[in-house]
């Protein structure tokens, strides 16, 4: 049988894993799960993202109403909860998880002696031959790669830091972040916190809320476009046609992909970097405060 012409002749299916192997059943269940779950996080990042980029058109009152607009989907108690952080934590545990399996786990790339098929069996169809081919072990994707890489900054770094300052800081209502200051502060609502805060943090911190937004930015766009390479290749390729950008190779398609994502949202903040500040004295006082209970404004 020409493996060639089997080749071409197939349909991207969901991989089944081997029989009486935990590891590869393990595998292929945690890789669905990782898969599966990627949808939903990519769904929040398209509107999460498009207030920031609607600010290149309307500056930061448009962009606060988009990203008004958007919490309906993200930011309700069933939206928060089922949308954005159980698919989060699906997709980070799943991968992880499935990191240690395979690297724990014994290297079966060789048959037993027990498993080896009898002359008979080679005499038989092709069910014979595809079960005479030994099944090598998953690969593990290296650490070094640009989808760990990304991904592992991201989750470690940028987006603690940006759940922290923009989510879970903002909703606290007890004594200032500042010991200094000897003002009780409000939590600040869902009207109070728009793009002014935003622009309240690149104003009073500009190098650090750039490297902090460019690098946020960066890490979960180049994951987004090298997660979205793998499920192409894995699911869709071959049953549809290749657009033009997709006939880049590897990591340079992917930098492609990013770089024109990342650019409209970058020059978006850039735009309301160069606006004047719209909110009252005390509320961009009040931001102020709540962006140092991070440690990282306090540097």
């Amino acid at each position: 049988m020409d493996p060639e012409n089997r080749t071409s002749t197939e349909k991207p299916v969901l991989p089944v894993p081997s029989k009486g192997n935990p590891v590869a059943t393990a595998s292929s269940i945690l890789t669905t799960l990782a898969h599966g779950s990627a949808p939903f996080l990519s769904t929040f990042l398209i509107i999460h993202l498009s207030a920031p980029i609607a600010a290149n058109v309307g500056g930061s009152g448009l962009a606060s109403s988009v990203m008004l607009l958007g919490r309906e989907y993200y930011q309700t108690a069933f939206g928060e909860r089922y949308l954005l952080f159980l698919p989060l934590a699906i997709h980070v545990t799943s991968s992880i998880a499935k990191r240690a399996v395979l690297t724990l786990a014994p290297d079966s790339s060789s048959l037993s002696p027990s498993s080896r098929p009898s002359m008979s069996d080679l005499d038989s169809t092709a069910d014979s031959e595809k079960s005479f081919t030994p099944k090598s072990r998953a690969r593990i994707r290296k650490l070094t790669s640009l989808l760990s890489i990304s991904a592992y900054t991201a989750l470690f770094l940028f987006v603690p830091i940006h759940v922290a300052t923009h989510r879970l800081l903002p909703a606290r209502a007890d004594s200032p972040a500042w010991p200094s200051n000897n003002v009780d502060l409000d939590a600040l609502g869902s009207s109070e916190l728009d793009f002014e805060f935003v622009k309240t943090a690149i104003k009073t911190w500009p190098w650090r809320s750039w490297m902090l937004y460019t690098g946020l930015v960066g890490c979960v766009l180049v994951h987004a476009a090298e997660g979205a390479s793998v499920i192409y290749t894995r699911y869709i390729r071959g049953r549809v046609g290749v657009p033009t950008l997709l006939s880049l190779r590897g990591n340079k398609k992917n930098a492609v992909v990013a770089g024109v994502a990342a650019l409209p949202v970058l020059t978006g903040l850039w735009v309301l970097s160069r606006e004047p500040t719209f909110a009252l004295s005390s509320i961009v006082r009040q931001y102020r405060n709540t962006l140092m209970g991070s440690w990282v404004y306090r540097l």
